[in-house]
């Protein structure tokens, strides 16, 4: 019988026995009834039955086991005294009180009285009234025998055998009972009774067929997990052999389904002996090759299997002795054993694995199935069949698991390593070789077995063996079949198999040691020859024994060493794919991830040597089709990158032979020009990567190639676009580290760009300009090879003195010639470098010293020539070196040929140290350089040399100048740090003053000579203009421009991002090469920009402010004497600052707006150029992380430089950004960890933050508090903020800022008691720093204990008032959603977002702007009583401690928001989700209950608690709980209640009384259900006799309805075992209620129907459940043997469901019937078995017994169809939802 039981709709069973049997059911009924009146009519019966009433009633004061012998004696006395009536009066209560009397804990003596009251009772009524009531008086005796003690046995068998056997045929309804009550005698072999109930159970087996008797054996071992060793004793004395050809149905049935499902249920007990038992019977009579097996369905197979198999779990050697027998047969031999197993076994062990590897079920761990293929891999005969069949499929299956995990599945990691270590290796990769095979040789583009070993390859770790043989047969072999497949069709290379099949190359090759691959490995036997012959494809299937494709034939060879064959196979495919690359293709970015693959692998290939390997290729060849591969246009730099990094590994590898060389030009010129081409602009994300290959082109060749391709590029007029060629030497240039000496190695291409500095061709100039600004990276890198050449040692000079109208002027003089022009065009190089310098030279230059050089040679010249030690900077040397040329002159034999041109280098020299000295760069020397000037000067006038005297003249303005300037600044710093201002200064004395500028004693005669001289007159105009000039100090005032470049600064910032983020999206390096423009140096620049024009701005507040007092002191001066600010103290020196007006920066200057905005944009860098390494390498990587932490480097360090300058308000547009950052994407981290970065502690950051909020709550305006307020800024945002912050912060940081912010508090609390917007907000802050503080040692200081409870408590207290307030004003809580939702402008309910979300929702909503408007109060509220229910109260005794503070905060809670939304409901349960909350968060504060217990307890006792739902109710069962654990006197008070006697008052409205007392026992029923499983079981007694008490006394149906809807209750809430003195009065109600209907059925619409339905679904309860002490009880109400499925022909109904279904059936169709359909007992959930679950859960009231018909037609086949699908489960959350919703009706 398949799973699917076969099932016989309700019509056809009832249509066939319809009429009989209604008929034979009410001839029964009709016959006891004119019995009963017969006896009735009879006196002396009258009295026999008054007696036995007397009797029973006599029970209630039983109270010992002595009473209960005198009640058993007086019963017994007063039956025999009435020998004459052969019927029983009462006999349902006789019946309930003899069960009662054989409880198992009254003592033997009670037992033995009460059997003799049973025989006689079956005395009196002989074997024809027992048949009448077997249901009434085995009810008791069944469950006894498994009780009974040794001394009462024998009279119980007695009984059975005098009694019951007689009834033959008559037990076949009771047939499954009465064996479940015989079998506890085959406990045990050697006992006394032993035999006797062996004997008894053959004699009942003969009253019926055998088949019949053994399908209820089956059933016991399905439902009875006790019962299933006793039933093995059985079945292993009785059940015959089943032999392989023989018909087995005689013996086990038609439903051979039940009899396997019975034996899986004993090979998964948990009990060893019951295993082995089984497995026992399995080999003595149910072998895999038997009739009975090989009929039964494929399904059911499998479950015998899956069972079967099951036991080597347990890793017992006597339970895998047998599994192993029964696997393979009784034979002896192995060989015979193995061909038993694949004629009979294999392919159903391996169905049945492999469907529930892929299929796992819920029932068993997913890695059931792979520890039981372990297991049978222990024994060989097993486990290599099956490792031949399965282990592909199970590595599938494994794959599969790891890849998709389920919820809450387990990790199979570890079970699935164990098999593959468990596997032989040869099997496994054999298997998956085999199929690898043929899908790269198929035309489907399979890649399954590809992905596969990829898998295991990461997945497991790989031993030796497989390292070492199978991995490089395999690696060789693949690349083998791979070379003939492309040999046989170039197309496939552009197919994703072949580019699978080389990526699983380049894991395999991870794992092969080098030494595995310079020779196969020794094998003995016939393979042995074919180890040096055979080609890697047909090696490795001869090796593995798998069937190979034909091939073409290959050309004779040794191929013993698998490096060889694996190298050319891959150059062989990488020259194809270069020639298809040439070709074009369809699929090109397929191809180019192939063609990069190949050449990766061969590199890695290649790279492994370590000896000299012969090869048989052609290298040149090979390099000549893989370049025209690289010059084609479809090569894009993916594949340039790995061919060229490819060709220089071979080239530099010697144990290569032949190899490829590339030191030639017609090579390198190939490669070095593509690569140039990815140095464009358009290519950005490929530089970095573009300028590392080139340099491992120059450094793996000897000659300067790529030097003079460079500068060739950038000179001949072939290469139309010059521009790209400078830019592409610029990002080579910037690129390049300093220790490579571009400098030196590139000096050609150096010079060429120097040189359009000054060309005339504008074009070209520009593009010089443009070089320098974007891509010199360092000057030093162009001053080293420019100062090594001018410190030629050619260059030769001796001092001399030149004596002028007596005066004695230094000069030198030039010893011999030397070459002059090029000399004067490496100053003029330099003059031009300086002039593009300007500060950015000057500052490196200055900074950094000779000897950091990183050119030898350089040093070594500076020590030689002796002008200056290698400490001096850069720039001294460079001053030295230019003076030393203007003071040199020709000596007088040289002079007529040297003039000329020395005119031209020195009035280079003057230019060049004008450039210099003009930016104020040599502070400190300017003296010096002044008398050397003035004294050429003086010489130049009176040699009259008029060339170079303009130009000197500038040149010593300068030099004033900037001493000058110098000594202003000096007196400015000496007035700041005095402290006064210059009317004091006259009381210093002459020390302290700072030093004044001193004229040069030579500068007055040298101006006046100037002048009169006549020779001059030519120049005059000069030396005026230098005398007007020289004197005053001018000061631009260009401030207007400042904001505009503000403005334009942050938009190209903006934009810059913006394309920065566009390159780092896109993720297809094979599809197309990317364009981006954006580079580090051109971000860096602009942020350089934005920093200064910020500072500017800010420069004239900053003059006026910087004597005033700041809230925060910060060390201003010191940043005006740095950077920008210090360079321009000149323009806003002393004079001018007297004429700013004495104003502070406000929100409405333009400096501030620029402040702000430059803010906002240095945020957005901050915020979003984190750089994350992404999981995949991409050759655009390298360039973006340069970008991103370069540019976010630079950014930092602005905002750390304005936060010194204005730190209030930069911390102020910080968090101004952070509230915004849901329209920018910005991480919402970025503004904490700025805010870590700017300011130096928690402590500085809080106390600001709280001023900002201070000043906006208090008014304070911006003139009092001299610091700009941010107008976009509330104190809502803030707050926010600052909770958020402190949410971050660690607790011995958090200890810190507690002080300050606790100040705040106070401030807030102590201003008003009114209810203010902020009340809330400071709340929420206050929680969060509380729990960081909570948690460390500082609650251990009474002091801050005591600031916590009182600033907390008034908090809470003023926000919960405001709600209760609220609540007296508009009746918050009483709206509905949808009139909250439109009040507050909203016309859709908010939806529930996450933490996130909600985060990056605008926080200036956080606080409405006033909480008078009905909208945002409420929305207000609504906050306040989320806040409360999921932080206030979780953290309650953490801040308050004390408990009463505690509990009058709960009191408040209650009282202004909790018994507000209670008040008044139709439907007490269906609270607002929060308040529910509330009440659900102060339940789990034990000191709380007296706040809360109050109302809970009311809403328990009010009448209509029940017209709420079920899921409502669902919701309040934890407190529920709760409230009962707490309060020991509140479940007694509600016991008392559902006992309150009826009232004596007659005019008591009964009907009301019996209404409020079935509420009572509801109410008790809810309170059992909301505990947890025996959690009442103390009071079980009580419950117990206050329900007895109600049967007893109540009759009302709508009373005795809940007393079985609390036994339901009951038997989901208790073990089975606690009910056992409850069976006797709940089997005789049942009993009484059915037997009731099936007499005299209700009419339509009374009450008692719903008595049946209450009784009904108390049954379809118990069937679900299956209880092992209901199972001996069950065949009396519904048919629990296979007749239920199977009727006989002469079936008569028996049970009282069948026999309802027919009464019930035999009436006429009416009105009242609502259809109800068949009931379903199963639930099914995805693959796991089906679980039971009740028929009656939808049925909720009925109006006619037909509407049951469905019911009691269909329970019997239904129950017995769940047991054998269920296999026991039950879905438990179905049953506690089904009494829930009878509890809850929602109405």
């Amino acid at each position: 019988m398949s799973s699917e039981s076969p099932t016989v709709s309700s019509a056809q069973r009832t249509g066939k026995t319809l009429t009989k049997g209604s008929a034979l059911t009410s001839a029964r009924a009709s016959e006891r009834a004119v019995a009963q009146q017969a006896f009735a009519s009879d006196p002396k019966y009258k009295k026999f039955t008054q007696q036995v009433e007397k009797c029973l009633n006599s029970f209630d004061s039983v109270h010992e086991w002595a009473d209960f012998i005198a009640f058993l004696k007086q019963l017994l006395k007063t039956f025999q005294s009435y020998m004459q009536f052969k019927d029983i009066p009462r006999k349902l209560i006789v019946s309930k009180r003899l069960s009662q009397c054989l409880n198992p804990a009254l003592p033997t003596g009670v037992h033995q009285r009460a059997l003799d009251v049973y025989l006689h009772i079956l005395s009196v009524l002989g074997p024809e009234g027992l048949l009448a009531d077997l249901p009434i008086w085995s009810s008791g005796l069944f469950p006894f025998f498994e009780y009974a003690a040794t001394s009462v046995k024998p009279t119980l068998l007695n009984l059975f055998d005098i009694h019951y056997l007689p009834l033959q045929s008559g037990l076949r309804p009771v047939m499954k009972s009465f064996i479940l009550a015989l079998l506890p005698g085959l406990e045990e072999e050697t006992s006394e009774f032993f035999d006797k109930v062996l004997n008894l159970l053959d004699r009942l087996s003969g009253t019926v067929s055998p088949s019949f008797f053994f399908q209820n054996i089956w059933l016991v071992m399905l439902t009875t997990p006790i019962a299933r060793g006793t039933s093995l004793n059985y079945l292993a004395r009785r059940l015959p052999r089943l032999n392989a050809d023989e018909d087995t149905t005689e013996v086990v049935g038609k439903d051979i389904g039940l009899m396997i499902r019975a034996f899986a249920a004993a090979l998964e007990d948990e009990n060893l002996l019951v295993r082995r038992g089984a497995l026992d019977l399995l080999l003595q009579s149910l072998r895999v090759d038997s009739t009975a097996v090989r009929k039964a369905q494929v399904e059911d197979r499998v479950i015998l299997m899956r069972a079967a198999t099951g036991v080597v779990l347990r890793r017992d050697l006597s339970l895998n002795r047998r599994l192993y027998t029964w696997l393979l047969g009784s034979d002896e031999k192995s060989e015979h054993q193995i061909e038993y197993l694949k004629t009979h076994v294999l392919d159903l062990v391996y169905s049945t694995l492999k469907s529930e590897m892929f299929a796992p079920s819920g029932e068993y761990s997913e890695s059931r199935p792979f520890k039981i293929f372990i297991s049978l891999l222990d024994k060989w005969e097993i486990g290599a069949a099956i490792s031949q069949v399965l282990v592909y499929d199970a590595f599938k299956a494994i794959k599969n698991l790891i890849d998709h995990p389920s919820d809450g599945g387990e990790d199979v990691t570890m079970t699935a390593s164990t098999l593959y270590e468990a596997i032989e290796p040869h099997i496994l990769w054999k298997q998956l070789l085999t199929v690898t095979f043929s899908e790269i040789t198929g035309d489907r583009n399979d890649i399954e077995a590809i992905r596969m070993i990829q898998f295991l390859l990461k997945t497991f770790s790989q031993d030796d063996e497989i390292q070492t043989i199978h991995l490089p047969i395999i690696f060789a072999a693949i690349l083998d079949l791979i070379d003939i497949r492309v040999q046989g069709d170039i197309s496939c290379l552009s197919s994703p198999l072949i580019k699978e099949a080389l990526l699983l190359q380049e894991e395999v090759l991870r794992h092969v040691p080098h030494s595995a691959l310079m020779q196969r490995p020794n094998l003995t036997g016939p393979i042995e020859t074919k180890r040096t012959t055979q080609r890697p494809y047909l090696f490795a299937c001869s090796f593995y024994g798998v069937d190979p494709i034909a091939i073409p034939e290959s050309l004779p060879n040794s191929f013993a060493v698998p490096f060889v064959s694996a190298f050319e196979n891959l150059a062989t495919i990488t020259r194809r794919c270069a020639q298809k690359l040439i070709t074009s293709c369809s699929d090109i970015v397929v191809l180019r991830e192939v063609f990069s693959l190949s050449l990766l692998l061969l590199d890695r290939l290649s790279s492994r040597l370590t000896t000299s390997v012969t090869l048989r290729w052609n290298p040149d060849d090979w390099l000549q089709v893989i370049l025209e591969g690289l010059e084609h246009e479809l090569a894009n730099f993916t594949t340039v990158d790995r061919t060229v990094s490819l060709i220089i590994a071979l080239h530099q590898n010697t144990n290569l032979v032949p190899r490829p060389l590339i030191d030639n030009r017609p090579t390198m010129i190939k490669m070095v020009t593509k690569l140039l081409k990815y140095l464009r602009a358009d290519y950005v994300v490929y530089h970095v990567r573009a300028v590392n290959l080139i340099w491992s082109l120059e450094i793996a060749t000897t000659h300067s190639h790529v030097e003079s391709i460079i500068a060739q590029t950038m000179t001949s007029p072939e290469y139309q676009n010059i521009n790209e060629s400078y830019e592409a030497f610029g990002v080579l240039w910037r690129l390049t580290e300093d220790n490579l000496l571009p400098g030196f190695r590139f000096k050609v291409p150096m010079m060429i760009v120097l040189e359009t500095l000054k060309s005339d061709d504008p074009s070209l100039r520009r593009i010089g300009e443009t070089w320098m600004r974007c891509s010199l990276r360092s000057y030093l890198r162009v001053l080293d090879p420019i100062l090594f050449e001018l410190l030629d040692p050619t260059i030769r000079r001796i001092l001399s003195v030149a004596k002028v109208n007596g005066r004695e002027i230094q000069i030198f003089l030039y010893e011999c010639p030397f070459d002059q022009r090029y000399t004067n065009h490496l100053l003029d190089l330099l003059l031009s470098i300086i002039r593009f310098g300007g500060q950015g030279f000057a500052k490196t230059t200055k900074a950094t010293t000779i000897q950091r050089s990183h050119h030898a040679g350089l040093i070594q010249r500076v020590e030689a020539c002796g002008m200056f030690d290698t400490n001096a900077s850069y720039l001294d040397a460079l001053v030295e070196i230019v003076l030393r040329f203007i003071q040199s002159e020709p000596n007088l034999s040289w002079t007529p040929t040297m003039h000329s041109n020395n005119v031209i280098i020195q009035s280079t020299a003057v230019d060049l140290l004008q450039a210099v000295v003009a930016r104020g760069d040599v502070d400190g020397i300017t003296d010096g350089i002044e008398a050397i000037i003035v004294g050429k000067l003086y010489l130049c006038v009176h040699w009259h040399r008029l060339d170079l005297q303009n130009k000197l003249l500038h040149l010593l303005h300068s030099l004033i100048s900037a001493s000058t300037s110098r000594d202003v600044a000096s007196r400015q710093a000496m007035h700041r740090r005095d402290g006064s201002g210059p009317s004091s200064a006259s009381g210093h004395d002459i020390e302290s003053e700072p030093r004044q500028y001193s004229v040069n004693s030579l500068l007055i005669q040298t101006l006046v000579d100037g002048i009169v001289v006549r020779t001059n007159r030519p120049v005059l105009q000069h030396w005026l203009d230098f005398i007007l000039m020289a004197i005053p100090q001018f000061q631009p005032a260009l401030q207007a421009v400042v904001s505009p470049l503000n403005d334009c600064l942050c938009r190209q910032l903006t934009l810059s991002l913006k394309d920065i983020h566009t390159a780092s999206s896109q993720a297809q390096d094979f599809a197309r090469d990317f364009s981006s423009s954006v580079t580090d140096a051109e971000m860096i620049m602009l942020l350089n920009g934005l920093e200064r024009m910020i500072l500017l701005s800010l420069a004239y507040t900053m003059e006026t402010s910087s004597t005033e007092e700041e809230s925060i002191p910060q060390d201003k001066a010191g940043i005006e004497n740095s950077g920008l600010l210090g360079y321009v103290s000149n323009v806003f020196g002393s004079e001018s600052t007297q004429q700013i007006t004495d104003e502070t920066l406000t929100a409405r200057s333009p400096a501030y707006r620029s402040l702000d905005e430059g803010i906002r944009v240095l945020y957005l860098l901050w915020a979003t150029l984190s750089w994350n390494t992404p999981s995949t390498w991409s050759s655009k990587d390298d360039s973006l992380s340069l970008v991103y932490n370069r540019t976010r480097i630079r950014c930092c360090r602005v905002l750390e430089h304005l936060f010194r300058v204005q730190p209030v308000e930069v911390f102020e547009s910080v968090v101004d950004c952070w509230s915004r950052v849901s329209d920018s994407g910005a991480s919402l981290d970025a503004a904490f960890e700025l805010v870590d970065v700017l300011v130096a502690s928690a402590q500085n950051a809080v106390h600001m933050i709280c001023e900002s909020i201070s000043c906006r709550i208090s008014g304070i305006n911006e003139r009092n508090r001299k610091q700009a307020i941010n107008p976009h800024l509330t104190e809502g945002v803030l707050f926010n903020f600052l909770e958020r912050y402190l949410r971050r912060l660690e607790g011995p940081i958090a200890i810190q800022v507690w002080s300050r912010f606790l100040q705040l508090i106070k401030d807030i609390v102590g201003s008003t008691r009114d209810f203010k917007i902020h009340n809330f907000a400071a709340l929420s802050c206050l929680t969060a720093l509380s729990e960081k503080v909570s948690q460390t040692t500082a609650m251990e200081d009474r002091r801050i204990r005591k600031e916590l409870q009182d600033n907390f408590g008034k908090l809470l207290d003023s926000n919960v008032m405001f709600v209760g307030r609220s609540y007296d004003q508009g009746s918050w809580i009483r709206r509905t959603t949808k009139e909250s939702l439109t009040n507050n402008g909203r016309n859709s309910p908010i939806p529930v977002q996450d933490y996130k979300n909600e985060e990056r929702q605008d926080v200036n909503t956080l606080v409405p702007s006033d909480p008078a408007k009905s909208g945002d109060s409420t929305e207000l509220i609504s906050k306040i009583n989320d806040f409360v229910a999921s932080s206030v109260l979780p953290n309650l005794r953490k801040f308050l401690m004390d408990n009463d503070k505690i509990i009058s905060a709960c009191s408040n809670i209650i009282y202004y928001v909790v018994n507000p939304a209670m008040r008044g409901r139709a439907r007490p349960l269906d609270l607002d989700s929060t308040v529910l909350a509330i009440i659900q968060g102060m339940a789990k504060i034990p000191s709380a209950i007296k706040a809360w217990k109050i109302p809970v307890t009311e809403l328990l006792n009010d009448n209509r608690l029940f017209n709420c739902t079920a899921s409502a109710a669902e919701l309040w069962i934890p407190i529920v709980k709760i409230l009962f654990d707490a309060d020991k006197a509140a479940f007694p008070e509600l016991l008392s209640k559902v006992a309150t006697a009826p009232s004596a008052n007659i005019f008591t409205n009964r009907e009301y009384e019996m209404l409020l007392r079935s509420l009572n026992v509801r109410r008790l029923s809810f309170i059992l259900f909301a505990g947890e499983k025996n959690h009442f079981l103390t009071q079980l007694p009580t419950i117990q006799e206050k329900l007895v008490d109600i049967f007893r006394n109540v009759t009302a149906p709508i009373v005795q309805c809940e007393v079985l809807l609390c036994i339901r209750v009951l038997l989901c809430r208790l073990s089975p075992h606690n009910m056992t003195s409850f069976w006797p009065v709940l089997l005789m109600e049942l009993y009484r209620i059915f037997e009731q209907a099936i007499t005299t059925l209700p009419s339509d619409g009374t009450e008692d129907l719903q008595l049946i339905l209450a009784a009904s679904k108390c049954l379809d309860l118990l069937l679900v459940l299956q209880t092992e002490e209901f199972q001996i009880h069950q065949w009396i109400f519904v048919t629990d043997t296979v007749d239920a499925i199977y009727r006989p022909d002469n079936w008569f109904p028996e049970a009282m469901m069948d026999q309802l279904a027919e009464v019930a059936g035999a009436l006429p169709v009416g009105d009242g019937a609502n259809g109800a359909t068949t009931p379903n007992l199963l639930t099914t959930f995805g693959d796991q078995r089906p679980l039971r679950r009740p028929m009656l859960t939808s049925l909720r009231q009925i109006e006619s017994i037909r509407d049951l018909i469905p019911f009691f037609s269909n329970v019997s086949i239904t129950s017995y169809e769940s047991v054998y699908a269920s296999g026991g489960n039950v879905d438990w959350e179905a049953v506690e939802q089904g009494i829930l919703s009878d509890m809850f009706d929602g109405r």
